[in-house]
């Protein structure tokens, strides 16, 4: 069902400098509906990652239509909402609620179009490169997704490397029931040197490389020219990992393409419109430019 008017919100953590209120709102203009996109930033309110459930609650009291979530909310979000659509349960994290109904009766619905942006980014960028052999850093809400668009989009094998030794063997666990045995590997950082010297592509989806969070996911000197290398970070354009690896020959992508196709998918769930992607594209370029 369309209409006229919206309220939109994100939950999450150190989201000040977030792309999707300008993504969103001005694609609603585009298409002539009244938008309003508000940032509930935890830090800023005190609130901690477990009060998620609360947040989401007054939000469907308020007359939301639907609810981004972000680091560190994505997993937590899950037990306070109604229904999952299959790709969100097999991933085990969402990004996307949608209110059906109206006030307090309405069920939370969770979606991921963190995997299907992912996915759109890398056919958009990297269609063509190797993926017999991929190293995953970061087994949280949005390394889930990755991971599942990973192995939707043809990776041979994924290999997870995360301190949280339980996190890596859940989702690896997931990714083999899902995509056959043996998709995918837990792995040790310690186990980094060999796994870099054979991979064929390296996706970070920590926040290690945020503006508020600074710094290399690993050391530098695993980095080679064969590799081609993603940073979901978007903030800043250009983290400590992409620059490195530039400077020693790989192809590097940025998080900016899987920022703008997940806002994307969610504006269409929001709305039921079709958003111009390569309208959006141009926008968040424009918005890193300001940058």
């Amino acid at each position: 069902m369309t209409q006229d008017s919206y309220l939109i919100g994100l939950i999450g953590s150190g989201i000040g400098t977030s792309f999707s209120p300008m993504l969103h709102e001005r694609e609603a203009d585009r298409h002539g509906l009244r938008y309003l996109y508000r940032l509930i930033d935890l830090d800023r309110i005190g609130a901690e990652p477990d009060k998620v459930g609360e947040l989401v609650g007054a939000a469907k009291g308020m007359g939301y239509r639907g609810l981004n979530i972000t680091h560190p909310c994505k997993q937590l979000v899950i037990e306070c909402l109604d229904e999952l659509t299959p790709q969100a349960e097999a991933v085990g994290a969402v990004n996307t609620v949608v209110f059906e109904g109206e006030g307090r009766s309405a069920r939370a619905v969770g979606h991921n179009t963190d995997v299907t942006g992912f996915a759109a980014s890398l056919d958009r960028e990297l269609a063509d490169a190797p993926r017999k052999r991929v190293v995953q850093l970061g087994a949280g809400g949005a390394g889930a997704a990755v991971a599942h668009a990973l192995l939707t989009q043809g990776t041979g094998h994924l290999a997870v490397v995360d301190p949280l030794t339980d996190r890596a063997v859940a989702l690896a666990t997931s990714l083999n029931r899902r995509f056959g045995d043996d998709r995918a590997t837990v792995a040790a950082p310690n186990d980094l040197p060999a796994l870099m010297a054979r991979a064929d592509g390296l996706v970070h989806a920590t926040p290690t490389g945020m503006s508020t969070h600074p710094g290399l996911p690993l050391p530098a000197d695993l980095l080679h020219p064969d590799l081609w290398i993603v940073d979901v970070v978007y903030q800043p354009l250009e983290t400590e990992l992409l620059r490195i690896a530039r400077a020693r020959g790989c192809t590097a992508l940025n998080g900016v393409g899987m920022v703008v196709f997940q806002a994307a998918d969610a504006f269409q769930l929001f709305t039921g419109r079709e958003p111009d992607r390569s309208r959006m594209l141009a926008h968040a370029a424009e918005l890193a430019d300001l940058e």
